[in-house]
């Protein structure tokens, strides 16, 4: 009786192993796949952001920003969502003077937001740390 006992115990245990094995896998290539569909929106808001700096920009990419921004709604970590309709809120068509004043400080909390969401290392920067945006546009 007891070397039939052990015998199911070690292809119980055996079966066991196997399984959490197989799901821990899964449950981490599911978590890359997700990462990297996020990184791939994140990465589209901040080309549509760039075609959108400096002087009034074209329509097109006044649209094609929205639905960048918009799309990040619905993949966007607690704080993502947060930084960007922070941002949003001071940056739309509607602006004041102070609100251009606050652009670099929230779009420092939004793409610091980004960084920690996609698992940058050092997503953190140094206190008083600003990000900027370059047009790449020459100067008029």
């Amino acid at each position: 009786m007891t070397p039939i006992l052990v015998a199911i115990i070690t292809a119980a245990a055996g079966l066991l192993a196997s399984a959490l094995t197989f799901f821990l896998t899964k449950a981490k290539e599911r978590e890359a796949i997700w990462r990297t569909q996020k990184l791939e929106h994140y990465k589209a808001f901040m080309v549509a952001l760039n075609a959108i700096v400096g002087p009034p920009a074209p329509v097109d990419d006044r649209v094609r920003f929205a639905n960048a921004a918009n799309n990040l709604f619905l993949i966007g970590s607690e704080d993502v969502l947060v930084a960007l309709r922070a941002f949003l809120d001071v940056t739309s068509d509607s602006r004041t003077p102070s609100d251009l004043d606050r652009h670099d400080s929230l779009l420092t909390a939004l793409i610091i937001a980004i960084r920690k969401d996609v698992g940058v290392k050092g997503a953190s920067l140094p206190a008083n740390y600003e990000f900027h945006l370059w047009s790449g546009r020459p100067r008029e």
